[in-house]
């Protein structure tokens, strides 16, 4: 199953780290980025570094990811050397300005790997494409960028500082169109790359009626996941975005309809005329949910 919920763990916070492993979120992301202060980056790399280590000897199920700091932050390739030892899942790259910066990750990944013994390409990328200005221009360019890019997501609050806005979001919650924007082409350019588009976090966790309403949005338009700053936010992000045992019948029943006349170009199934576009969705259904 695609992945649905990938929650944000502060990598200086052991405490936090231990509670994340139970709520059942699909993904950690243990973070070495903004939620770490500049005078706790060592500590956080080896805290992230013992948690990683330890979790793959208790055999943990959760994918295990880590925000490294941005590329032009300096601080890049020690987070690299530490987490590397412990072998994650991936790298989340933060302020990616276009797939050039996936191929330069990908490059020091290789070089770790390496180095630490493991199988050349097992560490997969997952990229934050929105952070900056610059970056909205794109979003063309993931396509091909790397074997090891695996999901695009967004962010608005970085871009928000970098364009000067006072808001993300209208008097009523919703997005207002630089960020709309910066959503709808991460989508885009997520699935002309051929990787997962996961939906950014929701900062007030405890509205919990706007939170459910972003999530079931997200899924409609298409995205597989989203990300989690609380804990409480990972079940209403799993039940939104796992497909319903109706939504899954239909989607069985319009490619075994395809399968059955191959050359057709539209059918009818229960009343309703489909065409190639409704086999092409009902196989993304299927393949989601594994």
């Amino acid at each position: 199953m695609a992945l649905r919920s990938l929650l944000f763990v502060p990598a200086d916070s052991p405490r936090k780290l231990a509670r994340a492993l139970g709520v059942g979120a699909d993904a950690l992301l243990i973070d070495l980025e903004d939620s770490v202060a500049a005078s706790a980056k060592a500590g956080a790399r080896e805290s992230a570094r013992e948690f990683l280590a330890q979790a793959r000897r208790d055999g943990v199920s959760a994918k295990l990811f880590v925000r490294v700091n941005a590329l032009d932050s300096g601080l890049t390739d020690a987070d690299l050397d530490a987490v590397m030892r412990a072998a994650p899942d991936a790298i989340l790259l933060p302020k990616c300005a276009a797939g050039r910066d996936v191929q330069h990750l990908s490059a020091k990944l290789g070089v770790r790997e390496a180095e630490n013994d493991l199988m050349d390409g097992i560490t997969g990328i997952m990229a934050i494409a929105t952070e900056t200005a610059a970056s909205l221009f794109s979003l063309g360019s993931y396509a091909g960028a790397s074997r090891r890019l695996t999901a695009l997501t967004w962010g608005a609050e970085d871009l928000s500082a970098e364009l000067g806005s006072l808001s993300t979001r209208d008097a009523v919650g919703v997005y207002t169109g630089p960020y709309s924007l910066a959503r709808n082409l991460t989508l885009a350019g997520a699935v002309a790359a051929d990787v997962a588009p996961i939906d950014t976090v929701y900062a007030n966790f405890r509205d919990a009626a706007g939170f459910a309403r972003e999530c079931a949005e997200a899924a409609r338009d298409g995205f597989t996941g989203k990300m989690a700053i609380h804990p409480d936010q990972v079940a209403v992000i799993n039940a939104a975005f796992t497909p319903s045992a109706e939504a899954l019948a239909r989607a069985e029943k319009i490619v075994a309809a395809f399968a059955q006349k191959p050359e057709a170009g539209v059918l009818s199934v229960d009343g309703e005329m489909l065409d190639r576009p409704h086999l092409k969705r009902a196989e993304r259904l299927l393949a989601r949910a594994g």
